[in-house]
């Protein structure tokens, strides 16, 4: 079955200190057009490496990529110790554990919760992107892979379709079989017609009269159109078995499909026969407007 190039995916990871929220949109395109909406001083190298994890699992299509990511209060910061006041206060709770005879091994906690032992420093948007880069890839790679099976789902469904609308044409086809038939005996009346007329004539040609047989026949007979239609058709079910059915392919197939409905149309001279190629027009149409959403 096909895979669309439609497709959607989300993905949100929230914990004690970031937020981060990723879209990822596909249309229809005949080449791979990206769009990256990214935070403000995002890593250049990262946004490389997002690119390419698109173009190895997207391949083509009009992407849209956005990635949300928020700091919380704490997020944001980091906890420094102040070596040379935490140096001091120990030196000075040492004096006063000796002179009262206190147990010195809690020294090292009091120290820690005395006044300024340690400070607050931010990070910079830079290094907080590389310090959460694992979780932020992680909800770009699980909104691609939402992407990626929304795809799959939907050129399920437009397979499926295609399919139908291809059987639809080989229905009537089908039924274009016995009308053709009973053309011959309305063709051979008129060339028997055609013949009495020129054996009234003085001027009786039997060479022009061959031609005149020869352009009848074959300006009126459908049969090599109705056979490459047949072989198409063949060809355009058998393609629907691969894995990676491709988009052009289908739309060329259906092409060669349009020349030869075309043909029996311009050429059958019945008006009923006529009536089941517009049929068969209106599928194609239907075909060759789906398979430009094929990758």
């Amino acid at each position: 079955m096909p895979t669309s190039m439609t497709g959607f995916g989300t993905n949100l990871i929230e914990n004690d200190e970031i937020i981060v929220a990723t879209e990822i949109k596909s249309l229809n395109s005949k080449f791979l057009d990206l769009s990256l909406r990214l935070p403000r001083s995002f890593p250049s190298d990262k946004e490389m490496e997002l690119r390419n994890l698109i173009k190895e699992r997207l391949e083509r299509g009009k992407i849209s990529v956005s990635v949300d990511f928020q700091t919380k209060l704490s997020a944001n910061t980091a906890v420094k110790i102040n070596q040379d006041v935490v140096k001091a206060y120990i030196e000075s709770l040492k004096l006063i554990a000796a002179k009262t005879e206190v147990n010195p091994d809690d020294i090292l906690r009091l120290a820690m919760q005395m006044p300024d032992a340690t400070s607050q420093t931010l990070n910079s948007e830079d290094s907080l992107f590389n310090i959460h880069w694992e979780i932020i890839k992680k909800s770009f790679v699980d909104a691609l892979n939402n992407c990626v099976n929304f795809r799959k789902i939907e050129g399920d469904a437009l397979g499926k379709a295609l399919l139908e609308q291809g059987k639809k044409i080989e229905e009537y086809l089908i039924e274009i079989e016995p009308l053709d038939k009973n053309r011959f005996p309305i063709i051979k009346q008129k060339i028997e017609q055609k013949f009495g007329e020129l054996l009234q004539n003085d001027s009786f040609d039997k060479n022009r009269l061959e031609q005149e047989m020869i352009f009848y026949v074959e300006k009126l007979d459908i049969s090599e159109e109705k056979d490459r239609l047949k072989q198409h058709l063949k060809l355009f079910f058998e393609k629907f078995k691969e894995n990676d059915t491709n988009g052009r392919v289908i739309n060329f197939i259906s092409q060669e499909m349009g020349r030869e409905i075309n043909t029996i149309g311009s050429k059958a001279n019945d008006a009923v026969i006529q009536h089941l190629v517009v049929k068969m027009k209106e599928e194609l149409e239907k075909i060759k407007e789906q398979s430009l959403n094929i990758l």
